[in-house]
């Protein structure tokens, strides 16, 4: 199952843009501590990096464990399914977004310690930030998505500049893609 996860079927739904992160270019980002795989609580809005990427997932699996509501259910979901490709991707390009002058952060609904498990097992360089509360979504007005019970942001990708967002990619697919586009986005703004 470890692979399936890393895999995800060639036939799944692709996403469409429904308009819901329009709102978000321009916007500052809220001080909302967000607990960090790392232990420490990060507030986006005083990140003193260049650049801060924030890549915004559903939820990550775990090996051997079936997704609540199965996974038929969250493939149907178009963008749902993909978490691990996409964090794996911005493991495999983080010297690239460091060269870049970005800090990387990868933000779920999930609660630290889950994600803790998904930051060991994919060998991860960077934190993931757990939004359990939804705070931070809500203050930005995030397009989220229920299932099995669970609320969750639907996958999308923030790029920050001093506390103010400069750019969204939305929606993302496939999520292994999202962290190229990304550092050809900020390789053709170096100059700004």
């Amino acid at each position: 199952m470890a692979d399936n996860l890393l895999n995800p079927p060639s036939d799944l739904p692709v996403p469409q843009n429904d308009g819901a992160c329009d709102h978000l270019r321009g916007m500052q980002v809220p001080a909302i501590g967000l607990r960090a795989t790392s232990g420490v609580t990060v507030n986006l809005a005083q990140e003193g990096a260049p650049w801060v990427v924030v890549y915004c997932y559903p939820r990550t699996g775990r090996p051997g464990q079936e997704l609540p509501g199965g996974a038929d259910a969250w493939n149907a979901i178009p963008g749902a399914r993909g978490c691990s490709p996409q964090s794996c991707a911005y493991r495999d390009h983080y010297s690239e977004l460091q060269a870049l002058g970005a800090t990387v952060y990868g933000l779920s609904t999930q609660d630290s310690d889950y994600q803790k498990e998904a930051t060991e097992r994919l060998e991860l360089p960077f934190p993931l930030l757990s939004d359990a509360q939804l705070a931070f979504a809500n203050a930005l007005r995030l397009p989220t998505f229920s299932f099995a019970g669970l609320d969750l942001i639907k996958r999308l990708t923030l790029i920050i500049r001093a506390g103010r967002i400069e750019e969204v990619f939305y929606p993302v697919f496939p999520s292994d893609s999202d962290a190229g586009h990304v550092v050809a986005w900020l390789s053709a703004h170096q100059d700004k």
